[in-house]
């Protein structure tokens, strides 16, 4: 065996890219040996997700000399999840995605340290993300890719012409695959399009109506569907469904066969069941590698500057051969989420609590559940609890003097929006102008942070 003192490092053709200076860097970058160590020693990297697209980011990013890693993921592993992501073995069934991919990759990897998380995203705090470089996703939910990029956008602040403050730029790389297609975007808060700006990319879900359910099924989804939505309820008297729990599915399994063979129709298995049921897209291998890939080079740019990141946004087509395509979205410049914020006047003479109970009421907003943070202070937070009794007393402080007496500020709100059956958390900012206070200078020029 060779001595290790001369083998080869395992970045050393990224070393190259990060020792010469060329046309397609980044006006910060500046070409230097320790850029490899900086990388390894100073990058905090969240990867969120640990499934299929999961497991390959993890593998790719630290190859690709990232040391320091954070995986968040609520899942546990199942069978169905072997035949694609590679880390999970038949003896990890049931234990945390998070922590099985984080120990294989480690065990695999010298020199890297990967922290897991088997949690949900909503537990984690604002500041936690803030410790955070860049954040990564591998997601399967538009809901879950909704609430990270509102996060981000979150730490974003604006300068008093609306444009970005650099240092508040929360990266993101953004990865998905569906079957043999897939995309890997980049997006930059403020610069280039938030997943709020051209959430108009996604297709609504298929629904089906439930007189055709009911009364003329004509394919097996609709016998999956009909078991789930309608016989579950009449059998079980009100009781949930849950699509986690193998005995559940399995019941929707068999009720599924007894339709289909009774209106003689082909095709309903334990897998379609589970595929109709949770929404699942059947995965392919190859396609998370590639996408993974994509993502983790984009990563390694965006960090670096050692090239001109991507234009922002890449799908690869599999299907029929082999098809990418790099699109140049707009962004939205006047998106809630990533905007300069949505414009609120108010009196000096408002309070916390009355502001608070208003964002409710707001046609643009509708939020309830309301915690408010004023340039990283928090002015009222709804949980933990303890956080919770300390700004209380802020309730009843008129906002203008929490917020130092400035004309024209920005806060940051984070609660539940939407209407009430289809609540979702997110963060939004807040321009804030108080009515009456022309003699008093803005944040911005008054010397504020």
């Amino acid at each position: 065996m060779a001595n290790s003192a001369t083998q080869p490092s395992r970045t050393k053709d990224l070393e190259k890219l990060f020792h010469r200076p060329g046309p397609l860097v980044a006006a910060t970058f500046e070409a230097s040996s320790e850029m490899i160590n900086d990388l390894k020693e100073y990058v905090k990297v969240l990867v969120v997700g640990a499934g299929g697209l999961g497991c390959e980011l993890l593998k790719d990013l630290a190859l690709s000399g990232f040391s320091n890693l954070d995986v968040i993921d609520m899942d546990r592993i199942e069978v169905t999840n072997l035949n694609r992501q590679f880390l999970f073995r038949v003896e990890d069934v049931g234990k945390p995605k998070a922590e099985v991919a984080a120990k294989r990759v480690m065990e695999r990897i010298s020199g890297v340290n990967i922290t897991p998380h088997f949690c949900r995203i909503e537990d984690k705090p604002m500041e936690f993300y803030s410790d955070f470089s860049i954040i990564v996703l591998g997601l399967d939910s538009i809901e879950a890719r909704s609430f990270i990029n509102s996060v981000a956008c979150g730490f974003l602040e604006y300068d008093s012409d609306d444009n970005p403050v650099p240092e508040t730029v929360k990266p993101l790389v953004d990865g998905g695959t569906e079957g043999f297609k897939g995309h890997a975007r980049v997006i930059l808060p403020g610069i280039t399009p938030c997943f709020e700006c051209t959430i108009w990319l996604f297709p609504p879900q298929v629904k089906f109506p439930l007189c055709t359910l009911a009364e003329t099924p004509r394919t097996a989804a609709h016998c999956i569907e009909y078991a789930h939505l309608i016989k579950w309820d009449e059998v079980h008297s009100g009781k949930s469904f849950d699509p986690d729990d193998p005995d559940h599915m399995q019941w929707v399994y068999t009720e599924a066969v007894k339709r289909a063979e009774l209106f003689g129709i082909p095709g309903v298995t334990y897998s379609l069941t589970q595929g109709v049921v949770k929404n699942i897209i059947p995965a392919i291998a190859s396609t998370n590698a590639i996408i993974s890939a994509a993502c983790a080079l984009e990563t390694m740019k965006i960090i670096t500057g050692c090239s001109k990141t991507l234009s922002n946004y890449l799908t690869y087509n599999g299907v029929e051969g082999l098809h990418t395509k790099v699109t140049d979205f707009v962004r939205d410049k006047e998106c809630p989420v990533c905007g300069p914020g949505v414009l609120i006047e108010l009196d000096t003479s408002v309070t916390l609590r009355k502001f608070i109970d208003s964002l409710k009421d707001h046609p643009n907003l509708l939020l309830t559940r309301v915690s408010v943070r004023h340039r990283g202070t928090n002015l009222y937070m709804q949980a933990p609890p303890i956080l919770e009794e300390q700004t209380r007393p802020f309730l009843d402080q008129p906002l203008f003097e929490l917020m130092g007496k400035t004309r024209k500020d920005i806060v940051s709100v984070t609660g539940m929006a939407g209407k009430a059956d289809n609540k979702q958390s997110c963060s939004r900012k807040l321009r804030i102008v108080f009515k009456g206070a022309d003699g008093v200078a803005d944040m911005d020029t008054a010397g504020g942070a």
